[in-house]
C-alpha cells in the first residue's frame, strides 16, 4: 500500500490563512507522502475551481506528487431535488476530470433529510439513493473518474447501509471510501465494518479517535458526540482507540493494494499530527 495524505489534515493551517491547498502539495512531498488528496477546492478570488483545479495538477507534476482522490459533499435527499444535486455532482465530476483523479467521493445524504419524520426511514428512501449515485457514476465513467460515497455524514454511515447502497447501484465503477474512525460516529465496531465494506474498497482513509463512554460528564474541548451519545475526539493515528492495524490487515486481506490517506483532525498541532500519524501508519504497513 501506498500512503497518502488529505488536504483536511491541513485545515489548521488553511483556516488561519498561513497555507493554501496548493502551498500544502510542497510541504505533504517533504514528509515523504506518496500522494495526496483534496476536499471541495477553495480557489482564491477571481479564480475558478476549474482554473485552480488545474494549477494544482500542475504542481502535482512539478514535484512529482500525484493527486490522488478528490472528495466532495453531497446529499440526494436535499431540498433542491434529485436531477438539480445529481446535475451539481456531476460538475465535480468535471473538476475531478481536471485533476487528473482516478476517483472521487460525494456523499450520498447528510444527516437526517428534513422530511424524514414522515418517511419510513432509510428503506424509504434507499431507491432516491441508489438512483442518484448511479447516474453519477454513469457519467463519471465517461470521463474515466470511479465515484464513492463514504461511511459518513450519519445517516449513511452504518457500513450496513453503505453495503446497500453500492450493491443496489451494481456498477464496478462505483465503490466505498473506507474511512476507518467514521464508523465511532456511529458507534460501530470498526474492524467488524471494515470487513463487511473490504470487498467494494476503491480508497481508504486511515483516521483514529479518543472514544469517551456516554455514561459521563463530557470530557471538554475537542470532543462531540457520537450517535449514541458517546465522546469522540480526533487522534494521532496509533494514540487512539481505533483498531487501525485491524483494519488494515482485513483491507489488505481483501485485495486492496492502493493508497491510504492519512487524515487527522485532532487538536494537535497539525504538522505534529500528521507526522507522526504518517510514521506510525508506515510501521504499520510494512508489518502487513
Amino acid at each position: 500500500m501506498k500512503i497518502g495524505v488529505s488536504s483536511y489534515s491541513f485545515q489548521q493551517l488553511i483556516s488561519k490563512g498561513a497555507e493554501t491547498q496548493l502551498s500544502i502539495m510542497e510541504k505533504a512531498k517533504n514528509m515523504g507522502f506518496d500522494g495526496i488528496e483534496f476536499t471541495d477546492l477553495n480557489p482564491p478570488e477571481g479564480v475558478s475551481e476549474e482554473s485552480y483545479a488545474s494549477m494544482i495538477r500542475e504542481e502535482s507534476e512539478r514535484i512529482s506528487l500525484p493527486v490522488i482522490s478528490y472528495t466532495i459533499g453531497a446529499n440526494m435527499l436535499g431540498e433542491a431535488g434529485l436531477d438539480a444535486e445529481v446535475e451539481r455532482v456531476c460538475r465535480k465530476v468535471d473538476v475531478a476530470s481536471v485533476l487528473g483523479v482516478g476517483c472521487m467521493r460525494h456523499d450520498a445524504a447528510w444527516g437526517m433529510p428534513a422530511d424524514m419524520k414522515n418517511r419510513a426511514g432509510f428503506e424509504q428512501v434507499l431507491p432516491t439513493l441508489i438512483e442518484g449515485c448511479k447516474r453519477v457514476t454513469e457519467y463519471a465513467q465517461s470521463k474515466g473518474v470511479a465515484t464513492m460515497i463514504e461511511n459518513h455524514g450519519l445517516f449513511c454511515q452504518d457500513s450496513e447501509r453503505v453495503e446497500k447502497i453500492v450493491t443496489g447501484v451494481g456498477n464496478p465503477n462505483f465503490g466505498v471510501l473506507l474511512d476507518m474512525g467514521n464508523f465511532a460516529c456511529v458507534d460501530e465496531n470498526s474492524a467488524m465494518a471494515a470487513g463487511r465494506l473490504a470487498p467494494f474498497i476503491k480508497h481508504v482513509h486511515a483516521k483514529d479517535f479518543h472514544i469517551k463512554s456516554g455514561n459521563g460528564i463530557n470530557p471538554g474541548k475537542g470532543f462531540f458526540k457520537s450517535r449514541g451519545g458517546n465522546y469522540l475526539r480526533g487522534a494521532v493515528i496509533g494514540h487512539g482507540d481505533i483498531p487501525v492495524f485491524q483494519c488494515l490487515s482485513l483491507i489488505k486481506a481483501s485485495g486492496y493494494d492502493g493508497f491510504v490517506s492519512v487524515e487527522f483532525e485532532g487538536i494537535e498541532n497539525c504538522l505534529d499530527g500528521i507526522e507522526i500519524g504518517l510514521e506510525n501508519l508506515r510501521k504499520m504497513v510494512e508489518m502487513l
